[in-house]
């Protein structure tokens, strides 16, 4: 597809609860002028489904990958990541990352898979999906230290301070925001949006999860991907249509889609 469809650079398509399932989930996207799904993978078990919806459904790619909030007892290695990730439909390895709000403890092993993601990206040239949360400088210091910035990719829905957007950037990662940035109580947030470049920005749902307003508080859905880039678009004092072509544009750039979509 061309400009100006948009793209829902994060998404949980199989979690998402509506009558007729994911192709009516998809359906709605392509209606809401969504011309594209990245729907992510948090663990083993249930990429075999986001492969399948991603090989039968032209606009949706996958990523394949372990969330670092998953099972601590998953044996999860450099290999297995490859093989799936080399299929042509998974154009990331994700979600990785840190979590230290839900995981508690001697957290070593989530930074030990967190570099094992970082590698099997290297090794298969493909951008990282970055989840982090109450991680302090971790992420930065760990995708520094694996050099991470030769696949680069994406700190998604990202919730965190300038400076930290600022150096992922340098590492040649994107900054995607969710429904977060339209929140009411987001206002340091959107002070960050503001001052971020058109040019290494993303729009995601990360549904069915943070419901963007106005529609806050129900099941959230790729299709509501557009109010977020309402919000960047207010932020930013530039019609919606730019910020469309910009997101769109910095999705087929970081996933090597130029002219696919």
């Amino acid at each position: 597809m061309q400009n100006p469809y948009l793209v829902d650079s994060h998404c949980h398509i199989p979690l998402i609860e509506m009558e007729g399932g994911a192709d009516a989930v998809i359906n709605m996207a392509l209606e809401a002028g969504v011309g594209h799904m990245l729907c992510v993978s948090i663990d083993l078990e249930t990429f075999p489904e986001i492969k399948q919806l991603a090989d039968s459904h032209p606009c949706v790619s996958a990523s394949a990958g372990v969330h670092p909030n998953s099972d601590r007892e998953i044996e999860l290695s450099e290999d297995i990541l490859l093989e799936l990730a080399e299929d042509p439909s998974v154009v990331a390895i994700g979600e990785t990352g840190l979590d230290y709000y839900r995981s508690q403890g001697d957290l070593d092993w989530q930074r030990q898979r967190f570099r094992t993601h970082i590698r099997a990206a290297r090794t298969i040239h493909k951008p990282l999906i970055i989840h982090s949360r109450e991680t302090g400088d971790d992420v930065i210091k760990i995708l520094t230290e694996e050099k991470a910035d030769a696949v680069g990719g994406v700190m998604h829905c990202y919730t965190g301070d300038l400076e930290t957007a600022r150096q992922a950037i340098d590492l040649n990662f994107y900054i995607s925001f969710s429904g977060i940035v339209t929140f009411r109580n987001a206002q340091e947030l959107q002070d960050v949006a503001t001052q971020l470049p058109l040019d290494r920005l993303l729009v995601e749902t990360d549904s069915p999860y943070l419901a963007p307003v106005p529609n806050r508080g129900k099941q959230n859905q790729p299709a509501y991907v557009r109010h977020v880039a309402e919000k960047l678009a207010e932020l930013h004092q530039v019609e919606l249509s730019e910020i469309t072509t910009a997101t769109t544009r910095n999705y087929e750039t970081l996933f090597e889609l130029r002219g696919q979509l």
